[in-house]
């Protein structure tokens, strides 16, 4: 295959495109997604993935940065123009939740163009094919805490255990807000009894992951895996909340039940402190905060840990195919989150659909990040007004 001077390939525009999603539960009320569009005409999509409640302001920070430092560049350069949109300016520096987001979208619409532009997958440009199948798990849609009954959980893992899972997650210590908070007795007894449920629904033909969110104070956190150690969870997310990497890590030294955390940091150096400190053993990535290449280098440094990663994506199909393409090319992969089996408006929302199959994700073949945004959904999709607090 003959490829061109690549010195010459520049973008030249940036589209935005806001989407209210039908399943407004699953995966965010809307998605911000990025697109970006180069002088020979081949398109690149990203995605800020985090956007609750910042959608707008999202839309505003991609259209502000995209005259002074991305129209013009060349997407083969994604190193450099990530750097300079989280180092470009002295208050630049370190990255928010916010300025991460639209850097890490315009450096996935990057790889999907340079991979489209070699018909390579963006996994084959990062190292190559290591993991032929992508092992995933979903959060417990249909249940609730404190809502519903406890033992309501064990029902409904049931059914995604029918349906070809071999991994779950769901947080029984709700609701998240305020943090962190300590928990009483009857509410222990609740969450034990769902998690409870859960083990004798699936027996050990499926993994149980306790996906808190940093809503616990330490004592609380330690108390709370005491309780529920005997059904041998498979992880323990975000005990605490992820800044305090200190009091992590003494929840760490309290049980053997493996910390995961990671989706709400954005540098390398904060994953540099977590590993160093023991704080987590299971490191959950967000590509739509560190970029595919900030993702695949805390891999790296992860290695020399045993650390494993485990991408997080309770987001849009953009992101959640960079995850992917991270996950084939990381030896330490261990599992990608997933809404589900990739079907409803994740699938409508793409011209061909992510696949699943019993417990994986179907390695994708096709160029760049391998999937487009269907252009007939974007049309008649609408902003949602948020109508509950996350």
């Amino acid at each position: 295959m003959h490829i061109s001077n690549v010195s010459g390939l520049k973008i030249e525009k940036v589209n935005t495109h806001l989407v209210g999603k039908p399943d407004r539960r699953k995966g965010g009320e809307n998605w911000v997604f990025l697109e970006l569009i180069t002088e020979n005409g081949i398109t690149g999509y990203g995605e800020c993935n985090v956007p609750f409640f910042r959608e707008l302001t999202l839309v505003q920070l991609i259209k502000g940065v995209a005259e002074q430092y991305v129209i013009g560049t060349n997407p083969f350069d994604v190193e450099k123009l990530r750097d300079t949109l989280i180092k470009g300016s002295h208050y630049f520096r370190p990255p928010g939740l916010l300025s991460a987001q639209v850097a890490s979208a315009y450096e996935m619409a990057c790889w999907d163009i340079v991979g489209k532009y070699l018909d390579q997958p963006v996994y084959n440009l990062l190292g190559g094919e290591f993991n032929e199948k992508i092992w995933s798990y979903t959060y417990l849609f249909g249940w609730g805490a404190p809502e519903d009954p406890p033992e309501k959980a064990g029902e409904i893992a049931k059914r995604y255990l029918d349906q070809g899972f071999s991994a779950i997650k769901f947080d029984p210590v709700r609701p998240i807000i305020p943090s962190p908070r300590s928990i009483r007795r009857e509410e222990l007894k609740y969450a034990r009894t769902a998690v409870k449920s859960v083990r004798e629904a699936v027996g050990d033909k499926c993994e149980i992951l306790i996906g808190t969110h940093g809503q616990l104070n330490p004592a609380s956190a330690i108390r709370f895996i005491k309780a529920i150690e005997e059904f041998d969870p498979f992880w323990f997310e975000e005990p605490v909340p992820p800044e305090d990497i200190e009091q992590m890590a003494k929840v760490a030294s309290h049980t053997s039940v493996p910390i995961a955390t990671g989706e709400r940091l954005t540098t390398l150096a904060q994953f540099k402190n977590l590993l160093e400190s023991g704080a987590a053993q299971i490191l959950q990535v967000n590509v739509g905060l560190l970029g595919i290449m900030g993702a695949k280098k805390v891999a790296g440094m992860a290695e020399p840990y045993y650390a494993e990663i485990a991408p997080w994506m309770h987001c849009g199909p953009i992101a959640g195919a960079a995850s992917i393409q991270l996950d084939v090319c990381s030896p330490n992969f261990l599992i990608q989150e997933g809404l589900g089996r990739w079907g409803g408006f994740t699938a409508e929302i793409l011209v061909d659909p992510i696949k699943w199959k019993d417990g994986y994700i179907v390695l994708p073949k096709g160029p760049g990040l391998g999937v487009a945004l269907n252009e007939k959904v974007l049309e008649k999709s609408s902003y949602n007004k948020y109508s509950f607090p996350w």
